[in-house]
């Protein structure tokens, strides 16, 4: 067994860990420190499949944003910190088989395909993802990113303005 395989199974073994964590903690706030963990273990399998775009990408998008914000809501809301997530057996029941039939098919794909593997890096330097992306956006796909980045602002401001909009006073 190579050291990347071993690395790669500790980061496995966290990832499911520690989303098992995340689906069965009673503690709202034991769930969240435990996405943390989830995130930081897909952003280091990223970064051994040398995705290093996707890795950074998935830090400052999901453990630098989304945690953060659901963190933040959760504790500033007083109610909620001490509250435990209901589970009831008759809910449990339904999510367990089709999780069991979504991970033997998982297995099944895993155990038939015929894989293919690169050999090692042999001393060769690691060609980084970045460039080729940065690249890709500002010749062959300008025009979509541009696009898509004017569709988000439209939508911020869309949000914004419904946010302030004071609404109708009933006199009555």
């Amino acid at each position: 067994m190579q050291m990347l395989d071993l690395i790669f199974y500790v980061f496995a073994l966290l990832i499911i860990f520690s989303a098992s964590v995340v689906v069965f903690a009673k503690n709202i706030i034991y769930s969240a420190f435990a996405l943390l963990f989830t995130f930081f273990g897909v952003a280091a399998i990223y970064v051994l499949l040398t995705a290093d775009f996707l890795a950074v990408t998935q830090l400052l998008i999901y453990v630098g944003g989304i945690l953060v914000l659901m963190l933040f809501g959760v504790m500033l809301t007083h109610k909620l910190i001490s509250v435990d997530i209901a589970v009831k057996p008759m809910r449990i029941l339904p999510a367990t088989i089709i999780i069991a039939m979504i991970a033997g098919t998982l297995i099944g794909i895993f155990t038939t395909t015929q894989w293919k593997s690169v050999e090692s890096f042999n001393g060769n330097q690691i060609k980084t993802t970045t460039n080729l992306i940065g690249e890709a956006f500002l010749t062959a796909y300008l025009l979509p990113f541009e696009v898509a980045s004017v569709v988000l602002l439209v939508a911020l401001i869309g949000a914004a303005l419904l946010a302030r909009r004071e609404k109708p006073k009933n006199n009555v």
